[in-house]
């Protein structure tokens, strides 16, 4: 799931995932971070859930997957479209 709290020329973007789906440690990463895992990782929630928050300029689209452990990488079934196996985030 994707949250969105947008300000004048900026959009925070909190992402959301189970807490127990996939198990052990995943990051979110895209265009954003330069692909680079565990630049951006999933931390617990008090409702049960993880996510991580990033905040990126307006008006742009952004590439992105999540990777867990394991090299396991798994989409974004809520993003804004998809391009090849990447998910597609509008700000």
């Amino acid at each position: 799931m994707l949250e969105r709290s947008r300000r004048k020329q900026r959009t925070k973007i909190t992402f959301v995932i189970p807490a127990d789906q996939p198990c052990g440690q995943v990051s979110v990463v895209g265009d954003f971070n330069d692909w680079q895992p565990g630049a951006h990782p999933f931390v617990s929630r008090a409702d049960g859930t993880r996510s991580v928050s990033v905040t990126l300029p307006s008006e742009r689209r952004y590439g992105f997957r999540y990777l867990a452990h394991g090299d396991y990488w798994f989409d974004e079934e809520h993003a804004d479209d998809r391009e090849g196996q990447n998910s597609i985030l509008h700000t």
